[in-house]
């Protein structure tokens, strides 16, 4: 199963990955394929969580069966479908806090735009996880993570003027907009705990965690 999960990535390619560095392709193009990385780096997540028995690929991704079937298809042709059992899940069931922050989200997805959209149930269910938003997302790093944002949900990425850590950016955002605040500080700058909102996001990828286990092995 893990094979499978570092052959979403190989599919890629380095062709893809050199020109999304040096910006040979046109804008459009550079973009689905950016698109095309994150939701490989998803799918990979979801696959080690079905192999740990964690979750299924429903549970794992936000995503209806329909939907997982349309990106498998259209984006991944060559890794087998039924490495997902999608026809022994059921339909994911988000709970109160998700759908606030899907909402959210979704309000400032580009009109119009299914990927942003999608991308709005991805990153709501994996924003449930425990580790950094880009780790939860299975992204190479942070950056992956602001351009995604950047690109597909730019009114709120570019409020994010002081750099804060994604998941308290979003909740901050969430109680703003209900009209009170979880924090007691009255400022940033004199919180005695500014480095759990504005501290660095370090930590390995679980894409390097595998290849680094597989390594070991």
């Amino acid at each position: 199963m893990l094979r499978q999960a570092g052959s979403l990535h190989d599919l890629i390619g380095e062709r893809t990955i050199f020109a999304l560095s040096t910006g040979q392709w046109p804008q459009i193009e550079l973009e689905r394929r950016f698109d095309q990385h994150v939701l490989a780096c998803v799918l990979s997540r979801a696959l080690e969580e079905i192999e740990a028995g964690e979750a299924t690929a429903t549970e794992a991704t936000g995503l209806s069966r329909a939907e997982l079937r349309d990106v498998l298809s259209r984006c991944f042709p060559a890794i087998p479908i039924n490495a997902f059992a999608l026809k022994e899940v059921s339909e994911p069931e988000p709970d109160p806090e998700e759908e606030l922050l899907h909402g959210l989200l979704l309000a400032h997805a580009r009109p119009g735009d299914p990927t942003s959209a999608r991308f709005a149930r991805i990153i709501a269910r994996r924003a449930m996880r425990n580790d950094h938003l880009w780790q939860d997302l299975g992204l190479f790093n942070r950056t992956d993570l602001g351009r995604l944002l950047a690109s597909h949900f730019p009114t709120l990425a570019a409020g994010n003027t002081q750099n804060m850590k994604w998941k308290k950016y979003f909740y901050r955002k969430l109680c703003e907009a209900e009209g009170f605040s979880l924090c007691s500080a009255p400022s940033c700058r004199e919180c005695n705990d500014f480095e759990s909102c504005f501290g660095p996001e370090d930590g390995e990828s679980h894409l390097t965690r595998i290849k680094n286990g597989i390594a070991s092995d």
